[in-house]
């Protein structure tokens, strides 16, 4: 493997990184924003008011999103492995 295929398979692995992690992360992002508008607007400042709904909607889309997830991460290496086998 050359240092450019190297390079090659580094962003490869970023770019599967933000795949996976992203929609998960905006979700939690997108319901966060939500209850902060809602808590500036009626002015109750509670901790468990945001924990708790950020929580119950990242295990939710990790559960709908896990199979999105799994075949990414899948495609990903076997791109891997179809270099490394292909290199060496």
């Amino acid at each position: 493997m050359t240092e450019a295929d190297l390079m090659d398979v580094a962003r490869e692995g970023i770019w599967t990184m933000i795949k996976v992690a992203g929609p998960v992360l905006l979700a939690g992002l997108a319901i966060g924003v939500a209850i902060s508008i809602l808590q500036a607007v009626t002015q109750l400042q509670e901790m468990t008011l945001t924990f708790v709904p950020k929580v119950l909607v990242v295990f939710t889309s990790l559960i709908i999103l896990l199979p999105y997830m799994l075949h990414t991460l899948g495609d990903f290496w076997r791109s891997v492995m179809d270099r490394m086998i292909s290199g060496g």
